[in-house]
């Protein structure tokens, strides 16, 4: 079964970017380079997703996940 989740970068200030994955709580890596940040969350999924088949547990998938951006004045 093919699954697509989302995933979040965000570039940190030291440097390299976070992922994140909002449908797999937890789910967060990290790569110097936004390539290696990309290839370092596709093994975090598959990990993961591994992990709740073996304990048994659904597999989350995105099927229901609507996504809006709200964009507020100047709070920065």
């Amino acid at each position: 079964m093919n699954v697509t989740y989302r995933v979040l970068f965000r570039k940190e200030p030291e440097g390299g970017f976070t992922a994140i994955v909002p449908s797999l709580p937890g789910c967060v890596s990290y790569g110097k380079t936004l390539e290696e940040a990309k290839a370092m969350v596709r093994e975090a999924i598959e990990l993961y997703l591994e992990s709740l088949k073996a304990h048994g547990e659904p597999v989350p998938t995105e099927e229901d996940v609507f996504e809006y951006t709200l964009t507020l004045g100047a709070y920065a």
